[in-house]
């Protein structure tokens, strides 16, 4: 399928808004020369959201908007992500390493000026594990005890979750056993907390899609007040003044802009519309890397790149169809020739290094081995095998490598396949419902544990998607979990991942690099493997 019409004639109503806010300035005055000025950043995002709601939120640039209107319990240094006190002024954790007792400011505050109290978390949190609700990272709970019984409905007593507000002020959290990055899963969306009398207003807060997140209605917590909502246009945040640390925010205005065609993101980078992208055109890449204007950024991420298979498709269904699609893959061409050498080729879904943890090798590049594995399914040469369809999000790099693979798969096995292009909000519908047969996928960690990416496969998980399960691979993740010793742990999941990996429902590509483009007038702006840059750590300041 092409690139929609609705894709372009956003691309035209992107160009219409940033004349806008152009017309506004001076003579030869761009939006960021004002925004440098004036503290108002523009920054380019994608796919564009779906919900601010942070318990139906699921995309990983999800974060780099709803960031900027809640707080959890801790909060992120700008540098390294480490935990820094959030909500929460301080906590203390029990000898046994199960026990944590959060202790919540005085002064902090919902945008509504009501006070962010214990009983808010524990509502929300009771929100995001009921059963009805269907909040797809539930399972980040899950390390609570009683969590999951809860959410799986093996019991519906809320209290016998490990969760208590003693008064106000004060959240206690018990764990099923020790865990040891939980303080970084709590800087996770789903943890951050609701005003449900908010909600209330709004509807049945237990439901979706009520539109509690429009501007008129939404009431948060964080460094900025939700101004503006233009669905597919631009989202506005103002600086909060009921936010506890405000004298801490220096920008007064936050203006994101859901562009899901890079190449127009990249002509308004470069004709002063923003100050940050999401990404830029692998095209592109070498004049920026020539120009060496500083402006291009290649930061290593804790992410992947992949695809789904569905396997309840009858084609795909059979393990020896999967390995040989796995096996006739070139990864390294792919980040070559496609990507300029800005991502790293991997057959593993971990990627190495996390908490001390190697992944295994996977299945690499290997024709033969591919061939046979085909014609073992019953498809010698491809012979007898229906056409079947790559399913991707819009974007010009996602479509190179949707091109690259067909050819592959063709040449290499002689299948035939079907590319198909959707915008972001029909991929995630597709995604959700199992409506599809290969999916061009990628997952950043929520923390810096290979359990943030071995997780996704449990059969529980509402990111799995693919209706893949093994008790087997689980237990090894239970087993891994119980265990203190860091070597048997990272050996458990290693013999895990390979038996993922061998079953193949999904296709590693590469491990990430965000490479993206940001103007030099950006303070406060630190590399991190996850990608994430608190808002009230960055400023701007003219660059001449």
């Amino acid at each position: 399928m092409r690139r929609s019409a609705s894709i372009v004639s956003l691309g035209v109503s992107l160009l219409a808004v940033f004349a806008v806010i152009s017309g506004g300035c001076r003579a030869r005055d761009t939006a960021v020369e004002q925004g440098l000025r004036d503290q108002i950043l523009h920054r380019g995002f994608s796919p564009d959201i779906a919900d601010l709601d942070p318990h139906v939120a699921m995309m990983v640039s999800d974060y780099g908007v709803i960031s900027a209107f809640f707080e959890g319990l801790v909060a992120e240094d700008p540098r390294d992500l480490h935990p820094v006190p959030g909500v929460a002024e301080r906590w203390t954790v029990s000898a046994d390493a199960t026990a944590y007792t959060f202790h919540l400011r005085a002064d902090a505050r919902w945008s509504n000026g009501d006070p962010v109290t214990a009983a808010d978390f524990l509502a929300s949190w009771r929100r995001a594990l009921t059963p009805s609700f269907g909040c797809e990272n539930a399972a980040l709970l899950y390390v609570v005890r009683g969590a999951a019984d809860f959410h799986q409905g093996r019991t519906t007593r809320f209290a016998d979750v490990g969760f208590a507000a003693p008064d106000a002020r004060t959240v206690v959290i018990t764990l099923d056993r020790p865990t040891p990055y939980f303080l970084s899963l709590l800087q996770h969306w789903v943890w951050w907390p609701v005003h449900l009398p908010t909600l209330e207003k709004a509807g049945n807060p237990y439901a979706r899609g009520t539109r509690w997140t429009r501007p008129e209605t939404f009431v948060g917590n964080g460094p900025f007040r939700l101004k503006e909502w233009t669905i597919g246009q631009r989202i506005v945040g103002v600086k909060s003044d009921t936010y506890w640390d405000a004298a801490t925010v220096r920008l007064r205005e936050l203006r994101l802009y859901p562009m899901e065609d890079i190449n127009a993101e990249e002509r308004a980078f470069r004709g002063g519309q923003l100050h940050v992208t999401e990404a830029v055109p692998a095209a592109k890449i070498d004049a920026y890397r020539a120009a060496a204007t500083g402006e291009l950024r290649m930061d290593p991420a804790l992410g992947t790149y992949f695809y789904r298979l569905n396997v309840k498709h009858p084609f795909l269904e059979k393990r020896e169809v999967r390995q040989a699609l796995a096996l006739a893959v070139d990864r390294e061409a792919i980040v070559t020739r496609i990507l300029r050498g800005t991502q790293v080729a991997s057959a593993a879904f971990t990627p190495s290094g996390v908490a001390g943890y190697e992944p295994p090798q996977g299945l690499e590049y290997n024709p033969d081995a591919a061939r046979a594995r085909l014609a073992a399914a019953g498809y010698p040469g491809g012979q007898g095998a229906p056409t079947f369809e790559l399913l991707f999000n819009t974007s010009e790099n996602h479509r190179a490598i949707a091109e690259a693979l067909q050819e592959m798969w063709r040449r290499e096995l002689g299948l035939s396949v079907r590319l198909v292009s959707m915008e972001g909000r029909t991929v995630l519908d597709a995604r959700r419902t199992r409506q599809f047969q290969l999916l061009r996928s990628s997952w950043v960690g929520d923390y810096a544990d290979p359990m943030t990416f071995l997780a996704v496969w449990r059969a529980a998980s509402g990111n799995n998607y693919t209706g893949w399960q093994s008790p087997a691979y689980e237990a090894l993740l239970d087993r891994a979990e119980d265990t203190r010793l860091p070597e048997e742990r990272c050996r458990l999941l290693r013999e895990a991942e390979g038996m993922l990996l061998q079953d193949a429902p999904l296709i590693p590509l590469y491990r990430y690099t965000h490479v993206y483009l940001l103007h030099p007038g950006v303070r406060g702006w630190h590399s991190n493997p996850m990608g994430r840059h608190p808002y009230k750590r960055v400023w701007l300041e003219p660059t001449r």
